[in-house]
């Protein structure tokens, strides 16, 4: 095969030989890059059994996609012969890995649990791989352990492919005709008798696989396969702590607990299986006690966790419904906050990485322009009920996907997918989370998708402020809690509204007691989540407390800077209280970590105006228009976002653009207080005094009474002294 070029493929190099074929090295001419052709070899072609067993193990591996797993690009069929294309891996297999004698634990682990969680991805998909061993696990290069062969897989549902029988032929070393599939020093109990198999059938032979790492001898052992049986289905194996004392008592256990003979008393998922190695690495790294082997000294080593760096960038919204962006926005920020709660991940803030939403980035470009180690990125559709997420992760240096999922769930399960996303990424990144870690990930802000659904919408409208915008989202925060009286955050986000409402469109009592009494539900079973927190901030901010709801938002703040409009309600606040200058000292810290609430634009503007700062004030503008010409594009009916974009139009002598903007506005929320407030500010910008005093008490009628603002805001200068301006917006007495 040497030379020959088969069909796009150019063949260099032979790579490796097995019963089931043989491996080369070519050119993909039409790519550009290097494959792994698998051929069949001609004899066996014609053997009806064997070739499907050939296309099945392109068609198991070719539905997965796992770091973990290889990569089969496709199955090809060139005249009479039928070959795979494949991922080309650099390295070693585990069999020849091990031919140099046992891993050491940190080696073992590390394999162990990339492994278990590519048979996680593997049986959530219904495929059982049913021949693991060393000899099916390749360790590339870069450290990675691969999974490779899937042709004895059993695959759930597959069309067109028949189930193989318990008495296939195969050709292997330890194997003959009419002999049980797999080979037989791996094989369970069940698959030895020739009973039907499930998932606990790999994770006993990852267990036997186990063994030989930990004690480079096999646990099942005799010169004939009759022997090896007897010992799988009657004996038990040597404790690998008594074959090598120096390895951990846990990891006995566990491997112990995998390769029992009764399924039932077996791990019962790969997933359980990998916990218990993750917890076992866990203790290892930070020395505890746990790790400690027979004799008391300590297994493990003390080493710090390692602290990474990841972007997680907006998902592509693949539905092509624009409805479905607030849902998009909505998982990727959840998705951040919940890695947020890994203390050896740092995590960027939303607002960072705004600007690569639904642009065409790699990772590389990424890490190098934001100083990220690792992105994720990914894409979601919803159909219906259906939710599917892709998710990846990348190793920044490199373009490397060091994980990557598919998720098609139904829409209630998308916590689950978060909660698993969030795992598996710190599993990728061989951060052991710690109990605490854990339990805050798994925790689910609501167990009812609606609900969930209705928070996230209501909690879009909220940033715009505007009247009907706050009134929308107050209905979809009532209706949310409706659905679940528990729901603590939709409690919150409806105490955050109607805070807003009383101060910014009507002065009633009720709107405060509403607030209150909104916030003592979010907080009904101890809840003190940075929501609530801010939550309470806005209520003692609407009630002209200026200092004190700063002293509260930044607790809230100091637990996570991401909290929704956290930032802007601290700048109202400082600049309600004349602290201009404490402003603009959290400039740039405020805009990081504004996310999609432009608001947080607002009081820096104020500040720099009311300092007097010119200059900073003019280069402010324009990053300020970026901000709202961005959100524009992707909310054209915001109406505030437009009469603010106006403002910042005429301070700059861009009087048609201002006009245009200001009247789009005003169509669009022609009775709203704070558009009618905001279009005096232009007409002020444009030198129209007369105008911007008929807008500025339109805006009063309209229920807009805040005074202190009012009378502090740089933009109205030009209505200061006027007796109708003085007599709407008197100076505090």
């Amino acid at each position: 095969m040497l030379g020959r070029t088969v069909l796009h493929y150019r063949i260099t190099s032979q790579i490796g030989m097995g019963g089931m074929g043989v491996v080369y090295e070519a050119e993909d001419i039409n790519l550009g890059r290097h494959v792994a052709l698998k051929f069949l070899p001609p004899a066996m072609a014609g053997d009806a059994l064997l070739l499907q067993r050939f296309q099945r193990e392109a068609r198991a591996a070719s539905g997965l996609n796992h770091p973990n797993i290889c990569t089969i690009h496709g199955i090809e069929q060139f005249e009479s012969d039928h070959f795979i294309v494949m991922e080309l891996l650099v390295g070693e297999s585990l069999a020849d890995r091990l031919r140099n004698g046992p891993l050491d634990v940190g080696s073992l682990l590390t394999y162990g649990l990339q492994i278990v969680d590519a048979l996680e991805s593997a049986h959530s998909k219904g495929i059982v791989h049913r021949d693991l061993k060393p000899a099916n696990i390749f360790i590339t290069s870069r450290d990675q352990a691969k999974i490779l062969d899937f042709g004895l897989a059993k695959i759930e549902g597959l069309k067109g492919v028949e189930p193989l029988s318990a008495t296939a032929v195969r050709v292997d070393e330890l194997t003959t005709a009419g002999s049980t599939v797999g080979t037989v020093a791996y094989m369970s109990p069940e698959q030895a008798r020739g009973l039907v198999t499930d998932t606990r059938t790999d994770l006993f032979s990852f267990g036997t696989v186990l063994y030989q790492m930990a004690t480079g001898v096999l646990p099942f052992q005799g010169d004939t396969s009759a022997v090896v049986f007897d010992a799988i289905l009657n004996r038990e194996p040597p404790a690998v702590t008594q074959l090598s004392p120096s390895l951990p008592l846990e990891l006995n256990r566990i491997i112990g607990q995998a390769l029992e003979k009764d399924r039932d008393l077996r791990f019962q998922s790969a997933n359980e299986l990998k916990t218990s190695l993750k917890r076992l690495k866990r203790d290892l790294d930070s020395g505890g006690q746990r790790a400690a082997d027979s004799s008391g000294k300590r297994s493990g080593t003390t080493s710090a966790r390692r602290e990474h760096s990841i972007a997680v960038l907006y998902f592509e919204n693949l539905s092509g419904v624009k409805e479905d962006e607030y849902l998009r926005d909505g998982i990727t920020e959840d998705i951040t906050t919940e890695l947020s709660k890994i203390k050896g991940l740092k995590t960027f803030s939303r607002a960072m990485v705004l600007a690569y939403r639904d642009k065409p980035v790699t990772a590389g470009q990424v890490g190098k322009e934001m100083g990220a180690s690792y992105v994720l990125s990914g894409s979601l559709r919803r159909a219906g009920a259906r939710l599917r997420i892709n998710a990846q992760l990348i190793d920044a240096a490199t373009d490397f996907p060091l994980w990557s999922e598919r998720y098609d769930r139904e829409m209630k399960d998308v916590f689950e997918v978060q909660d698993e996303i969030a795992q598996k990424i710190a599993a990728a990144l061989r951060i052991t989370l710690s109990p605490q870690e854990q339990q805050a990930l798994s925790a689910k802000p609501t167990e009812d998708l609606q609900a969930y659904d209705l928070f996230l919408r209501a909690r879009t409208y909220a940033r715009r402020v505007g009247r009907q915008d706050l009134q929308f989202a107050m209905q979809m925060y009532e209706n949310a809690v409706a659905i679940d009286p528990d729901f603590a955050l939709a409690h919150a986000g409806l105490a955050n509204v109607c805070a807003q409402y009383y101060y910014h469109f009507e002065r009633q009592q009720k709107w405060i007691d509403r607030a209150i009494e909104a916030t003592q539900k979010a907080s009904a079973r101890g809840n003190d989540e940075p929501e609530v927190q801010a939550a309470r901030a806005w209520v003692i901010f609407a009630e002209g407390h200026y200092d004190e709801a700063a002293a509260q938002i930044r607790k809230a703040l100091s637990r996570n800077p991401d909290v929704d409009g956290g930032y802007y309600l601290l700048g109202r606040s400082l600049f309600s209280a004349g602290k201009y200058q404490e402003v603009v000292d959290i400039m740039e810290e405020a805009l990081a970590h504004a996310g999609e609430n432009y608001n947080t634009t607002v009081p820096i503007h104020n500040s720099l105006g009311a300092l007097g700062k010119k200059d900073a004030l003019s280069n402010y503008l324009h990053r300020e228009i970026e901000v709202y010409e961005t959100h524009l594009k992707k909310v054209p009916e915001d109406a505030r976002a437009r009469v603010l974009l106006a403002g910042d139009y005429a301070t700059l002598g861009r009087f048609d653009d201002a006009k245009r903007e200001a009247n789009m506005a005003m169509v669009l929320r022609p009775d709203d207080s704070m558009i009618l407030y905001n279009t005096a500010c232009v007409f002020c910008a444009m030198n129209n005094g007369s105008d911007a005093l008929i807008a500025i008490k339109k805006a009063w009628e309209s229920g807009y009474r805040d005074a202190v603002w009012t009378r502090q805001d740089p933009d109205l200068a030009l209505l200061r002294g006027n007796a109708e301006f003085e007599r709407l917006y008197p100076p505090a007495t």
